[in-house]
């Protein structure tokens, strides 16, 4: 890869199904930006572990998540792809940075709050130090560019926090990461709450469609999807169910939000979720046959050579670390 390119890192959990949500709000946008920028695209299974596992579904989710990764479009001859775990280096540095955060600054993470559910007293420290290992994440890459999505934009504050930090205390030593932000599609809603944004973790299946659904579950979950008063099928953020719904059949189409309004004029809400059922299978098709195409063997080479690669630069940037504050 160019050297004079710019950096990105991004990763995703593998627990729960990732959705369509979850694609067009972040890995499109990875898949986009990956011959731009050097990118190092993450499984980051040792987050996942901030809350109870069962370690078979784990190991297996961490592959299943690979041949996402994969399948959306996310080339390893191009981009480095590689699991968080494989990669010693993010542990190291996220305790240095530990003694670098404070207390009150992880106090203040309203993923902490949510997550421990008011019972911060009984939530694992590791919850708690959640943001300190994104930071350690980001960092060892010397990241330009960092695609998120809003809920995760305080913890790219704190990255940003801890690098400039450092780099006063000990010398400049880290890149200070800038947030990526996708214009349009980067928050899809629920489809049973449109107030919500669509969730891997929600509760109500019916709320998220997942990208290896198959097509009859598809269509039931949108025949179910709620939609505002009045016939309209109009962009209008007033009316967030129908705005919600096409913005996805827009982002799935590729259609202008022009013509998304002039293909449903006269239409209503039936016609209008059985054709946004159509697109959302007809998108997702190649997709789910690529994905049942890796098998694991070829998944656990492509993993092994992509953390190679990341070791290379994240070995540098500890040892740069270490260098600074006295370590060797």
């Amino acid at each position: 890869m160019s050297s004079f390119k710019k950096r990105i890192f991004s990763g995703a959990q593998p627990t729960g199904e990732l959705h369509i949500g979850n694609y067009l709000g972040a890995l499109k946008n990875w898949v986009e930006l990956q011959t731009e920028y050097e990118s190092f695209f993450c499984i980051v299974n040792l987050h996942a572990i901030t809350l109870p596992q069962d370690p078979k579904v784990l190991k297996q989710k961490t592959l299943d998540l690979a041949r996402i990764y994969l399948a959306a479009g996310i080339d390893p001859e191009v981009s480095t792809v590689f699991i968080q775990s494989d990669v010693s280096e993010h542990a190291e540095l996220a305790w240095i940075l530990s003694c670098v955060a404070r207390m009150g600054e992880l106090e203040r993470m309203t993923q902490f709050k949510d997550k421990s559910k008011g019972s911060s007293e009984r939530a694992g420290v590791g919850l708690f130090t959640y943001p300190v290992l994104m930071a350690s994440d980001i960092l060892l890459y010397q990241t330009d560019l960092v695609p998120v999505g809003q809920d995760q934009k305080q913890h790219l504050e704190l990255s940003r926090d801890l690098a400039q930090r450092f780099n006063r205390d000990f010398g400049e030593t880290f890149v200070v990461p800038e947030p990526y932000i996708p214009p349009v599609g980067a928050k899809i809603q629920s489809l049973q709450d449109p107030s919500k944004k669509m969730s891997k973790s929600d509760e109500n299946a019916n709320g998220s469609i997942f990208l290896l659904d198959d097509p009859d579950t598809i269509a039931k979950k949108l025949k179910k999807a709620v939609t505002d008063s009045g016939t309209e099928i109009k962009f209008d953020e007033s009316r967030p169910a129908i705005h919600n719904l096409l913005t996805i059949y827009q982002l799935m189409t590729g259609k202008t939000p022009a013509e998304c309004e002039a293909n449903f004029e006269g239409k209503g809400y039936g016609h209008f979720k059985t054709e946004l059922a159509e697109a959302v299978i007809e998108f997702l098709k190649p997709f789910q046959e690529k994905a049942k195409s890796y098998s694991d063997e070829e998944l656990n080479e492509k993993l092994r050579v992509g953390a190679k690669k990341a070791k290379e630069v994240a070995s540098q940037s500890v040892k740069d670390v270490y260098e600074k504050i006295g370590l060797i």
